[in-house]
């Protein structure tokens, strides 16, 4: 069973290899949708469309922190689509400083891209779920957000993910007349580029001992979570958090 079938969907910051969003990309393209994959490197995200299962996938330049361009990619994928019913806000960066090492320069990078970032894409494209009075947005938070810090962020970066947890429950209750939900995951320790290599030994072993499922969580893992918010399964429910971290916030 297909169940993005004639569906399409903008996915932001998916053009790397092993994260998330390509991770996300593959498994929605595998379920009929149509992907248009947004990224900073235009080579990199055709590349990474044409590597997904399916035809029709299209790459795009774009930088989320950029209004304007936003705006226009939106456009871009609504004239060549027809329609777009999925954004999935999976654009972001991190930095591992403490809290007074933070600059202004540290600040507004990680703000502007994790959080301003996901205003301005869901922005471009609300107008047109609104006139379909349908669509599903799904925002990447993180469990940094909900702890206080995780293994790498900075507390801006905490800040910026609990930023997009309160901006995701206000698009989902100010959107929900519209007939669009809006959704939240946050990972946990999640195996991908941005950890390899990053960890000793002995933190690595520490991480797990905190995981009750005694193992990291894999980008497959946060793309199954997608696909259920993005699909009809998870049509009443909307302004959640779903954890994806193994158990290690259980509270």
């Amino acid at each position: 069973m297909k169940l993005l079938d004639g569906k399409t969907a903008i996915i932001t910051g998916a053009a790397s290899r092993n994260g998330l969003g390509k991770a996300t990309a593959r498994l929605f393209a595998a379920h009929g949708a149509r992907i248009a994959i947004l990224d900073l490197d235009i080579d990199e995200a055709r590349e990474a469309a044409a590597d997904l299962p399916g035809a029709g996938h299209t790459g795009h330049i774009c930088d989320v922190t950029d209004k304007a361009a936003c705006e226009a990619v939106a456009q871009d994928v609504i004239a060549g689509f027809g329609q777009v019913d999925i954004l999935v806000n999976n654009a972001g960066i991190t930095q591992p400083l403490r809290l007074m090492d933070i600059g202004p320069s540290n600040y507004d990078a990680v703000l502007d891209v994790n959080l301003r970032g996901t205003l301005y894409m869901s922005q471009a494209v609300i107008p047109h779920m609104r006139q379909r009075g349908q669509g599903a947005i799904v925002n990447m938070s993180s469990v940094s957000a909900q702890r206080g810090g995780g293994i790498f962020g900075g507390p801006h970066y905490s800040a910026a993910k609990a930023g997009i947890l309160g901006l995701t429950k206000a698009m989902a209750r100010e959107l929900a007349p519209d007939g669009i939900r809006s959704n939240a995951i946050c990972p946990g320790f999640i195996a991908t580029d941005i950890t390899a290599g990053k960890l000793t030994d002995e933190m690595r072993a520490q991480v797990l001992a905190g995981i009750p499922m005694g193992r990291a969580g894999t980008a497959d893992d946060v793309a199954g979570c997608a696909l259920f918010l993005a699909s009809r399964l998870s049509a009443y429910v909307t302004g959640s958090e779903v954890d994806v971290n193994g158990g290690s916030l259980i509270h």
